[in-house]
């Protein structure tokens, strides 16, 4: 039977009090699932994650495993439920940095598969993808945008915690071959016994690689989401 992860139901997200982003969006995560966010620029899909991951401000239900976000407590939540950005180096300070902090939080030790955590991993899932060392000491406005994306989803898989990543737009600034690589390296994970992770929603402007990655595919618009087949041809 397939385990249903995430539930959404009649989620709203408004930008002032007299105008949605996007209303009454439902959809099922289950396991298994690597779900791409389609639609034209504007529509929603970056609120749509960011609401998921109980970063913004929204009305309607969303549940894991049946509870509510608040039930888990939000940072535990979020260690389970994983937004990475498309540009993580608005973020402070040096990746080294960001990896500790996150590597400190009680929530993520509690959720970790590995006793005490292996902070290393994250660090040999970057080298794969061609990120030296030294650049986990530079400054994230120091680095490339390419440097930043596979950086951040390193860290973001190789602390493996996550159950479902939240993805926006996480190749946007890679080559195809990084990108190749970053994405059989994330469906790999999700067959792996030795990792937590179960789902994936992905966010995408390129129809090749979302009929690459993809097992289903939501059109997000103003007046909530669409489920298609196959992925949409423009």
């Amino acid at each position: 039977m397939v385990e249903k992860l995430l539930e959404l139901r009649d989620v709203s997200c408004a930008r002032n009090k007299d105008e949605n982003i996007f209303s009454s969006v439902n959809f099922d995560v289950n396991e298994g699932d690597v779900v791409v966010l389609q639609g034209k620029s504007g529509c929603g899909k970056t609120t749509l994650m960011k609401c998921i991951a109980h970063l913004n401000v929204y009305e309607g239900h969303i549940t894991f495993n049946g509870r509510s976000p608040k039930s888990y407590g939000i940072p535990s939540y979020r260690t389970q439920i994983f937004y990475v950005p498309q540009r993580p180096s608005l973020l402070p300070g040096t990746p080294r940095d960001f990896l500790a902090t996150i590597a400190s939080f009680q929530s993520r030790k509690a959720h970790s598969k590995t006793e005490g955590g292996d902070l290393n991993y994250p660090m040999d899932v970057a080298g794969a993808w061609g990120i030296d060392e030294e650049l986990w000491d530079r400054n994230w406005s120091n680095l490339s945008g390419g440097e930043s994306q596979r950086i951040a989803l390193a860290t973001a898989v190789g602390l493996n915690t996550a159950e479902v990543l939240l993805l926006d737009e996480p190749t946007s600034a890679l080559d195809p071959t990084s990108s190749s690589q970053v994405e059989q390296f994330i469906l790999d994970e999700l067959k792996s016994s030795e990792s937590r992770l179960k789902a994936v929603v992905w966010i995408t402007h390129s129809e090749e690689q979302g009929r690459r990655v993809g097992t289903r595919f939501l059109r997000i618009s103003a007046s909530g989401c669409d489920e298609d087949a196959r992925m949409p041809e423009t």
